[in-house]
């Protein structure tokens, strides 16, 4: 059985700060609770005969991949398709801020110079459409809040990619098998239109 465990990055200092940050050439580092989160996660996989770990461009991803991974020789492969949402003009708003102008727009509504949760949405089916093609049998995934997000959610069948599941954990595995997350990419593309 093919397994690919999907994790979003450990505790950041954007996520301390409670800012959002959407381009991978900001530096974000994990924290002293990031390191003691991607310790334990790293210890939970143990046993888990990873074959490839795929990380975003955005630094805590590979920062959290490379303490997951600790003296394991798992090749790591960067994939931009599962980058956090380009949010454009509202890189480094607070979360509050960036909450109050999704609430006043859709899903197909870009950010300002960004792009919209639909645009990354589809993205996302296509990195996990890639993911299914790799003949790895065991991926670690490394990413972020929303792609996990909207595959636990579409692979559930739900109508909605924001729920029922909306508050995903820092460096907390998730596991799908490969008709799982073949099912989350097929729903989110169709739910993304």
């Amino acid at each position: 059985m093919r397994l690919f465990v999907l994790t979003r990055h450990a505790h950041s200092t954007l996520n301390e700060a409670h800012r959002v940050n959407g381009d991978p050439n900001v530096p974000v580092t994990i924290t002293e609770t990031g390191l003691a989160q991607a310790e334990q996660l790293g210890h939970q996989l143990t046993q888990v005969p990873i074959e490839l770990c795929i990380h975003t461009r955005f630094g805590r991803t590979l920062q959290t991949a490379d303490v997951v991974l600790r003296g394991r020789a798992v090749p790591l492969v960067e994939e931009p398709l599962l980058d956090d949402i380009d949010v454009g003009d509202l890189e480094g708003v607070t979360l509050d801020e960036y909450r109050d102008w999704k609430r006043e727009r859709t899903r197909s509504d870009p950010f300002p110079g960004g792009e919209s949760l639909d645009d990354a949405a589809r993205r996302y089916a296509r990195a996990y459409e890639r993911l299914l093609e790799r003949p790895e049998q065991t991926v670690l995934v490394v990413c972020h809040e929303i792609p996990v997000r909207y595959a636990l959610n579409a692979a559930a069948g739900s109508d909605d990619l924001d729920g029922p599941e909306h508050s995903v954990p820092n460096a907390t595995p998730y596991l799908f098998n490969e008709d799982a997350l073949a099912r989350a990419a097929v729903r989110i593309r169709s739910l993304a239109g």
